[in-house]
Order: C-alpha cells, then sequence, then structure tokens
C-alpha cells in the first residue's frame, strides 16, 4: 500500500505519521483500538501536519488506499464513548 508521505518529513515524522495510519485501521478492525492511544496518534500527527487543507488531503489520500476513514475513527475517540475505538 502507498502511504501519502512528504519528502519534506524527517524519517522520525514519517513513521510516526505511519503509526497513526496504522492506529486508523485498527480502529477499523475488530478488536478496536484504545481510544487514548489513538487520540496520542494524532495529536503527534498534527504536530506534523498543523494545517487543516494539508490533513484532509493526506487523510483522503490515506483513506481511498486503505478504504478506512480518519475523520470518522478520530471523530469516534474524540466522542469518547467507550475505552474503545472500533468502527
Amino acid at each position: 500500500m502507498n502511504m501519502p508521505i512528504s519528502l519534506d518529513w524527517s524519517t522520525e515524522e514519517v513513521v510516526d505519521v505511519i503509526h497513526f495510519f496504522q492506529g486508523v485501521e485498527e480502529a477499523h478492525q475488530k478488536a478496536g483500538i484504545s481510544r487514548d492511544d489513538l487520540l496520542s496518534r494524532y495529536r503527534r500527527f498534527k504536530e506534523i501536519v498543523p494545517s487543516k487543507s494539508e490533513e484532509k488531503q493526506v487523510c483522503k489520500e490515506f483513506d481511498e488506499e486503505a478504504g478506512v476513514s480518519c475523520y470518522r475513527a478520530v471523530q469516534a475517540a474524540k466522542a469518547g464513548e467507550t475505552e474503545r475505538v472500533r468502527l
């Protein structure tokens, strides 16, 4: 799978963005992901991609490639209705 990454990001930032995307994928799986873990990964992602428009572009590329929704995963985590995020 092709991950949307920027050549401007450091190796550590690329790893952290991929880690966030893996969390989004976990949220779409049966076991889900810890709400706090996903929010922590999202906060780090936002440090790397602070622009809302860039976030939308990067997430859209990933969503289309992986068949998931970054937006829905993050919104479910922010809603905090359960300890785990499962979509």
